[in-house]
């Protein structure tokens, strides 16, 4: 039962992620730790794998658009490594109730930032008939 709750919790997930052009962690880390009872730590391990190839898709897609910037994915990537070796480090070091909680507030910053850009720009009807 838990395999296809995750195969529908990974395929809502990406359309969701794709649809709003959010982190797929945004939406899989909670899903993980709320529908399948994972630690935040494994939800947070599980979901950066999963960013591998739902990222690959993701860049074959867009790239067909022109929408991909190769040089600064490409540099972002490459500096992302040490990163995140030292974010496994921390994650490790702290506790599950850290985590949570740190999750939780990079969420609430995301959804603010959302709102903020979300009230400055134009809807996108009226930017075209405008």
């Amino acid at each position: 039962m838990s395999e296809v709750l995750a195969v529908i919790l990974g395929f809502a997930g990406g359309v969701i992620a794709g649809m709003l052009g959010v982190g797929g962690g945004i939406v899989f880390v909670p899903a993980l730790t709320i529908f399948l009872g994972s630690s935040q730590l494994e939800a947070e391990s599980t979901s950066l794998l999963a960013i591998v190839p739902v990222a690959i898709a993701g860049v074959i897609r867009q790239r067909r658009y022109g929408n991909v910037r190769m040089a600064d994915g490409l540099l972002i990537g490459a500096l992302s490594i040490p990163g995140v070796v030292a974010g496994v480090l921390i994650s490790n070091a702290v506790s599950q109730r850290t985590l949570e909680v740190g999750f939780a507030g990079l969420l609430i910053v995301v959804a603010a930032q959302l709102v903020i850009r979300a009230m400055r720009s134009p809807p996108a009807e009226a930017a075209e008939s405008g």
